[in-house]
């Protein structure tokens, strides 16, 4: 489907010319598959260049918007970096659990100062996969736009009721990195902050990679054919693997929310143990996974998600399963887990 769409959706869908007409009619058949699936109407549905873009253009356009009532964005300590980046000095953080779940009470008063322009909250953490209560925080928030990051969770869960402006990424669900959804309900207001231009209401500048586009809807509509049986297998291994860790491997901590969570996100942090020597060890082994914060893996810094649960920060594996993933792989990784842990402890004497 992909060569496919590269032959015949390379041009630009809002000219008249045939191959114009052939574009829009691919984006626009796209636009509809992505717009069932998030449950929205497709002149609801924005495409971008990623999440991070979607964040962007979305919540500053709602901000903008909303200039006369205030600026202030309260969002919970645990979002993406995208949205602490954009919310930026107009930010007014909410504190977690040692789970990761927002308190609803001290949420909703937050929401309700004076100034606050729109509320922004996860549909579930990205690192330990815990879900937030999205349809109790709209109802908190009363009249105040309520924001949603859903990239974690589209494709892999219910996609939540009540939000205003929702966002999620296709590579999230296995689809290509390079196309970002952003849904904006019709009654909630938005400016745009760059100039206006004739696609997609001047949230995303340029046109859209069509054939990208396309591979990310088919990549969905996959998903979530198979997502009864898959969430069901990934629900029960990630269990496992949380008895198993925590069973096989003193001194570590498996964090999280141990049920109302994702189904294939798990993170433990081991004590005594350098996060990067663990990924390379795993690495060598045959397990892709990843350590420090999810927004920022490249760096390998300390997750601000687990230093804002107030738990273990080093050491630290995030394991996401996908739909390849094999029961084997995870018995296999439970048994060559704990030498490595054993070993990069005693490297370094303890």
């Amino acid at each position: 489907m992909l060569l496919s769409a590269v032959d015949s959706g390379w041009a630009d869908p809002v000219r008249l010319h045939h191959e114009g007409r052939t574009a829009r009619l691919l984006l626009d058949n796209a636009r509809a598959v992505l717009a069932d699936a998030v449950g929205v109407r497709p002149d609801e549905l924005f495409l971008t260049t990623s999440g991070t873009a979607a964040i962007h253009a979305g919540l500053t356009a709602v901000t903008a918007a909303r200039r006369r009532v205030g600026t202030a964005v309260v969002h919970s300590a645990v979002e993406h970096s995208a949205v602490l980046h954009t919310a930026g000095d107009a930010g007014v953080e909410v504190g977690v659990d040692m789970v990761g779940r927002v308190d609803l009470d001290v949420f909703g008063e937050a929401v309700r100062a004076p100034g606050v322009a729109v509320a922004a909250l996860q549909s579930a953490n990205h690192e330990v996969g815990t879900r937030q209560p999205i349809e109790a925080a709209a109802e908190v928030c009363g009249d105040v736009p309520l924001f949603v990051d859903a990239a974690a969770s589209i494709g892999h869960d219910a996609v939540p009721t009540g939000w205003s402006v929702l966002t999620a990424s296709a590579h999230k669900w296995g689809g290509p990195a390079g196309v970002g959804l952003l849904a904006v309900r019709k009654g909630t207001r938005i400016a745009p902050t760059w100039p206006m231009d004739e696609r997609e209401d001047g949230l995303s500048p340029g046109f859209p990679d069509i054939p990208n586009t396309l591979a990310a809807a088919a990549a969905l509509q996959t998903r979530l054919a198979e997502a009864a049986e898959l969430n069901k297998n990934h629900h029960a291994w990630i269990d496992e693997l949380r008895q198993r860790v925590a069973a096989g491997i003193p001194d570590v901590e498996v964090v999280g929310d141990p049920e109302d969570r994702l189904p294939h996100v798990l993170t433990f942090s081991c004590l005594y143990v350098d996060g990067e020597a663990l990924v390379t060890a795993l690495d060598a082994k045959g397990f892709s996974v990843s350590s420090g914060s999810a927004c920022t893996s490249s760096t390998l810094r300390p997750s601000h998600v687990l230093a804002a649960m107030g738990v273990l920060t080093h050491g630290n594996v995030r394991i996401s399963l996908g739909r390849t993933t094999t029961y084997d792989e995870i018995d296999r990784f439970c048994t060559v887990l704990p030498g490595i842990v054993r070993r990069i402890r005693a490297e370094v004497g303890m």
